[in-house]
């Protein structure tokens, strides 16, 4: 058989385990052993094995992920998500839908500190809606606004699914932050547009609110120097050359730490629970890591990537075609799997083809940075639709009384404004990278 053939039958085998409920990382971790052992034998496999584990986690640069993850859940601890949320609809909360739009702002705001979509839904959800609710918004745009909100921490950097594709790709962390800041900022700019027509054709889904006075706007915005302040410290000081991205990380952690600590979210059993919180999420992604790693080192000995990328640039397509086929692919994958998964299994796919066609005369670092953007705008979708839409899980667990279907039903309007922000991007790539360009 063929490389490309083995490695479809084992991409089928590893289906058909997701199908029976088996977790991601163990899917893909006995997918790849199998494959392994079929082509190379079980000595070879046994001898990988046994420095796989240590080859993976020892890259510094992976340092960054747990260090991103806990400054989240001292963000959350320390009623920073509180603050952005009740700066937002002091702003704009009188205007109708204007308090589902300052969720929106407030979830860019926690994603500037976070850099996970799971845990932005789950602590925007905590704050913003009971609020939602009593100010009597619709269920389906209460919930839904809030779950398509919480994409945007992976979108608004840091994004730690960003760390893994620069990890994975060779690029510069601090590059690929730079180039999601601005698509970041269109999407939340679109869910304010969706919100407003929603609420145009329905004026009962979300109700205005009432004006705060000049006073009480100043001092919302006030409350969020913090955020200001670190999303300036680890970013500026990333792509200033003034810390690596593991230093910013730690750099950041430790003074949203403090701001937990002085605002006492870490008192009693907080700071133990933002431990727990970041050991347990920092595990299940390093084992989804090394099970991705065994599937790709199987992948790589069958050359089904260089196979399939001098198959598909031998069909004669042209490079806008192929890249709606990956955008596609991606879409259904995010069905069936999280963002994380999707980008550590595509990516040694795609990225070889990709950087293999001429598109739009682009040079192959901005090729790189722009796909990687495009990736996550895309693995991002997948976290908002049936049958996995993790975010909308979490909004429901939060809100019983709603049923699946509504909240479905209240995302439908922000996926088509995600479609359309792709398709910015797909035809206008310097979206991502004119301030690159300008920065030089």
């Amino acid at each position: 058989m063929s490389g490309i053939a083995i490695g479809l039958t084992m991409g089928g085998f590893m289906l058909v385990l997701l199908a029976l409920r088996v977790h991601i990382a163990m899917a893909m971790l006995v997918t790849g052993m199998i494959g392994y052992t079929w082509v190379a034998g079980w000595a070879p496999l046994a001898n990988y094995l046994k420095t796989a584990a240590y080859a993976r986690y020892s890259i510094y640069d992976l340092s960054v992920v747990p260090l991103f993850l806990l400054m989240g859940q001292f963000a959350t601890h320390g009623g920073l998500s509180k603050a952005l949320f009740n700066a937002g609809n002091a702003m704009i909360g009188h205007w109708r839908g204007g308090m589902a739009m300052g969720a929106v702002t407030a979830c860019a705001g926690f994603g500037a500190i976070c850099g996970s979509s799971l845990a932005t839904a789950a602590t925007m959800g905590q704050v913003a809606l009971p609020e939602l609710r009593r100010h009597n918004y619709s269920p389906g745009l209460a919930t839904g606004v809030l779950a398509a909100g919480g994409t945007l921490g992976i979108l608004i950097p840091p994004s730690v699914p960003l760390v893994i594709y620069a990890i994975l790709t060779e690029q510069n962390i601090a590059k690929l932050f730079v180039a999601a800041f601005v698509p970041g900022i269109i999407a939340a700019i679109g869910y304010m547009i969706v919100i407003a027509i929603v609420c145009r054709l329905d004026p009962k889904a979300g109700p205005a609110g009432e004006r705060a006075t000049f006073a009480q706007r100043v001092k919302a915005l006030a409350d969020t120097w913090p955020v200001l302040l670190i999303f300036t410290v680890v970013i500026g000081g990333i792509y200033g050359g003034f810390f690596t991205p593991t230093e910013a990380a730690a750099i950041g952690t430790i003074a949203t730490g403090v701001v937990a600590w002085y605002s006492g979210g870490l008192k009693g059993r907080g700071f133990l629970e933002c431990v727990y919180g970041t050991a347990q999420a920092t595990g299940m992604m390093f084992l989804i890591l090394l099970g991705a790693d065994v599937l790709n080192v199987f992948l790589a000995l069958t050359q089904m990537p260089a196979e399939l990328a001098q198959w598909v640039g031998g069909l004669g397509l042209s490079p806008l075609l192929i890249i709606f086929v990956i955008i596609g692919i991606y879409l259904f994958l995010g069905c069936i799997m999280d963002s994380l998964s999707m980008i550590l299994l595509t990516i040694p796919i795609f990225f070889p083809i990709v950087m293999g066609m001429d598109y739009m005369g682009l040079d192959p670092e901005g090729k790189a940075i722009w796909f990687g953007i495009i990736s996550l705008m895309v693995v991002e979708i997948g976290l908002v639709t049936p049958p996995v839409g993790m975010n909308v899980y979490i909004i429901n667990s939060l809100a019983k009384d709603v049923p699946m279907a509504v909240t479905f039903r209240g995302v439908t309007p922000f996926l088509i404004s995600d479609m359309l922000r792709i398709l910015l991007l797909v035809f206008v790539p310097g979206v991502a990278l004119f301030v690159l360009k300008m920065l030089g």
